[in-house]
């Protein structure tokens, strides 16, 4: 008789109260009284049901929530396939609706507070944010603007990007953004694909101390898109509106009732953007009632937040973390907009936003946390956090080391910290695992699967797997996978990009393994999307960029997940004949990038290659050379007869040894 492995020891345990307080046990509680939900067993309990009765899980949430549907559904899934899920026939609601409705109960109340680098914290109340989305909403309909039409916004993490957003949803506008550190031609890659009727934008912005002047990029930008009806100046850095543009003040300046539109369920909300390995980034169509109700269920159950809490993240406008924070409104919470840098004056920046607005919930990528670490930041014991309740990261996985340091840090302090590792997707604008309030922490791992989330890890020939690594997958549908993808016709490219290995099931492109115990693990990215500080980048982008400069032949980029939770993203590059890799070189290369894409796409390091390996149709090898780096020995790291030079290989595996 063989005795069983002991369980490891949580990190964190969730108290009592805690557990009884929390709303995800309130609405297991309700959903067994009214919808046949097990009243016992906890969380594990209710996940089994919310994967198993899909359909009554998705109604309850929509009871629970007191969704307000202008049509009703004539049911809650039509057609259950993937992709092309049917959620909610029939039905119509908006958005926007639900996301200004706490200005009925609490209008004095902040819906928003902004801080800028200066620290100072300025509050936007309920009935202030319902006024301007108002007489925004009055003003984009006077332009013209109709159900459909796509408003896009340049934008930093201000109140007015909330406002601009909310204006086009309760309009039945599509909205879509990317931050102003992004270049002309990043941008354009984005815009272009969806042709915008309306853009939003900024003279500029401040970051890092310094102020950054955008003027000849929006006129750039303004070329480019003949779509374009009208363009609307935002005076962040106090300079005039350029000829032909719109003055932000004269359009918020209404008093008028805000009209919301009722959509169809599955009508666009935003179009959001992920690269792929090769060609233009993907234009990732959600609608309204999917990211409506799979907001409400992630913030309100998972989060465990409601109208006394704060919420901050860190994010920017061009990552989908921006909207996943604005829909902190769906739940009547005070959103926290955070506009520069994340460390800036010091390491211990964001902290300081935390403390100066009270957040309860406060979100950020787990390469801040361990730069805090390295920086030796004691958070709680420096600044006043005893209201954050639950410290939450996403963008790669949280290193162990990351979660002792911030329990510790707390405890020190005397703060009982819930850490929530969460992983998701920009696909879904979601997460798949993550915080649950109501159950332990263990070290390295993410609480569990979200609800009403069938995740599995699967092996190549499409069998579950507990204990051991495999794809991440997702079995059966979600309210939030993309209605399509903008510019494909057919839906090839969404069907390439999910359905692909195994037929009718969402594959991620995540390395997971899933625990005896129900918790899940993170490894990093399954295929060679890049993925810095959360912003996932296609290769491609860069390959781009790098190969327009006459001394560089070909290139290759990798992105590496390091053991100490760092990310290691190396270019290598064949030169030109004659070429030399001097610092003037490598500073070429990196000023290109930078101005062309962002800074964020700038490589950590450039390495002279004799040669970049392709397959034998020509496709660069990027995921073997990711795995070599990763010290994965070559015979494992390829199918030799998939290559079309292995000698190649055989230098960047030298290359990796040399590095340890």
């Amino acid at each position: 008789m063989t005795t069983a492995e002991p369980q490891p020891q949580p990190l964190w345990q969730p108290t009592e109260e805690r557990v009884a307080q929390a709303a995800v046990t309130r609405f297991q509680s309700w959903a067994a009284e009214h919808h046949g939900a097990p009243a016992d067993g906890g969380y594990p309990a209710l996940h089994r049901w919310s994967v198993e009765e899909l359909d009554t899980f998705w109604q309850a949430v929509t009871e629970w929530f007191g969704v307000r549907f202008h049509t009703p559904a004539e049911r809650v899934l039509g057609e259950r396939s993937m992709p092309g899920a049917q959620w909610f026939p029939g039905a119509t609601l908006n958005y926007a609706e639900h996301a200004l409705r706490a200005a009925a109960d609490r209008p004095d109340a902040p819906a928003l507070l902004h801080v800028d680098e200066t620290g100072t914290v300025g509050p936007t109340s309920w009935a202030e944010l319902r006024r301007q989305v108002g007489s925004l909403a009055a003003e984009l309909r006077a332009l013209g603007v109709e159900p459909g039409d796509r408003v896009s916004g340049y934008l930093p993490n201000i109140p007015q990007a909330v406002v601009a957003l909310l204006a086009s949803a309760a309009v039945g506008a599509v909205w879509t953004s990317c931050a102003p550190d992004f270049g002309a031609r990043s941008v354009l890659d984005r815009f272009q694909q969806v042709e915008p009727v309306v853009l939003f934008t900024v003279d500029g912005y401040r970051y890092g101390g310094k102020e950054h002047d955008r003027r000849d990029t929006v006129a750039e930008l303004r070329a480019a898109l003949p779509s374009l009806r009208a363009v609307v100046h935002i005076p962040l850095l106090g300079t005039p509106a350029p000829e032909g543009a719109r003055d932000w003040a004269g359009l918020v300046a209404g008093d008028t009732e805000p009209v919301f539109t009722p959509v169809p369920f599955d009508h666009p909300l935003w179009v959001l953007y992920s690269s792929g390995t090769t060609g233009l980034p993907k234009a990732i169509v959600q609608s309204q009632g999917g990211i409506l109700l799979e907001h409400l269920k992630q913030l309100g159950l998972h989060c465990d937040l409601g109208p006394e809490d704060r919420f901050f993240w860190y994010t920017s406008t061009g990552w989908m973390m921006w909207n996943f924070l604005v829909s902190g409104l769906l739940t009547g919470t005070t959103v926290v907009l955070y506009d520069g840098s994340p460390g800036y004056p010091d390491t211990g920046a964001q902290w300081r936003v935390a403390e100066r607005t009270g957040a309860t919930l406060y979100g950020t990528s787990a390469a801040y946390v361990m730069a805090c670490r390295k920086a030796g930041v004691h958070p709680a014991r420096d600044h006043d956090l005893s209201r954050v309740q639950c410290v939450a990261t996403t963008g790669s996985p949280l290193p162990p080391d990351g979660f002792r340091w911030l329990h510790d840090e707390f405890a020190e302090a005397g703060s009982d910290l819930w850490i929530a590792s969460v992983s998701g997707g920009t696909d879904v604008c979601s997460c798949f695992a993550g915080a649950v309030p109501t159950l332990p922490v263990h070290i390295g791992e993410l609480q569990a699967p979200c609800l009403g989330t069938d995740l599995q890890a699967w092996d190549p020939a499409g069998r579950p797997l507990t204990e051991e690594v495999g794809e991440l997958v997702v079995t059966n549908p979600m309210p939030s996978m993309p209605v399509r993808f903008w510019n494909d016709p057919d839906g090839s490219r969404y069907h390439d990009s999910y359905f692909d290995t195994y037929e009718g099931v969402w594959r991620h492109g995540d390395w997971i393994t899933v625990t005896d115990r129900g918790s899940v693990v993170i490894h990093g990215r399954s295929d060679s999307t890049l993925n810095r500080q959360g912003v996932r980048m296609g290769s491609a982008d860069i390959y781009e960029v790098v190969e327009r400069l006459p001394e560089i032949r070909e290139s290759l980029v990798i992105g590496v997940e390091q053991a100490d939770g760092g990310y290691w993203m190396p270019l290598f590059v064949h030169l030109a004949d004659g070429a030399v890799l001097d610092d003037a070189l490598r500073e070429k290369i990196k000023k290109a990038i930078r101005h062309s894409l962002s800074p964020r796409h700038v490589p950590d390091e450039v390495i002279e290659v004799p040669g970049v390996p392709h397959t034998l149709t020509g496709k660069r090898i990027e995921v073997p050379v990711k795995r070599l780096m990763q010290g994965t020995p070559l015979e494992k790291a390829v199918n030799p007869g998939s290559v079309d030079r292995l000698d190649l290989l055989q230098h960047y595996a030298d290359l990796a040894r040399a590095r340890g």
